[in-house]
């Protein structure tokens, strides 16, 4: 991978902790935030060689088709707005045979979060809703997906 790309890479990651940060202290996400993810996901493509066809315009419609299902989940209530972009953003940046495990891995970080964020709330006597920052397990579950070759070194 050459200088651009691991640069990119390091302004995602960057704008990944930026997201967790945000959504932890406000529950939201910024449309800047995902739209320059977004953005930033074709100079990627091109830093890494990924072909127009069939290449990008996969990335594209896994990335379109993403954020179509995740609105459907926002449209009912059990998703805020800027998780279901920050997940989009992020299908446009990684490979799509990673597509599935994000999703899955998002799922378990963040079904995690939330039965601790209702035991805590539990343990203090609240009863309320919680609001849990799905941010934190999107951008875990990428992390470990981007972060995975690096540190799995075994050979296969």
């Amino acid at each position: 991978m050459g200088l651009f790309a691991t640069l990119l890479l390091f302004g995602l990651v960057a704008a990944l902790l930026r997201a967790v940060a945000t959504d932890l202290a406000t529950r939201t996400i910024s449309n800047r935030l995902t739209g320059a993810i977004a953005l930033a996901a074709p100079l990627y493509w091109v830093a890494t060689g990924v072909a127009p066809w069939p290449g990008m315009a996969l990335q594209v419609a896994l990335g379109a088709g993403v954020f179509g299902l995740f609105a459907l989940v926002f449209a009912t209530g059990a998703m805020g707005g800027g998780d279901v972009k920050l997940l989009g953003a992020l299908s446009l940046w990684l490979p799509p045979a990673s597509t599935g495990p994000l999703l899955v891995l998002t799922a378990l970080i963040g079904g995690a979060l939330t039965l601790v964020m209702v035991a805590a709330g539990r343990w203090r006597g609240r009863r309320e809703q919680i609001e849990v920052p799905y941010g934190l397990a999107i951008a875990g579950a990428a992390l470990w997906i981007l972060g995975e070759p690096y540190v799995y070194q075994f050979p296969g």
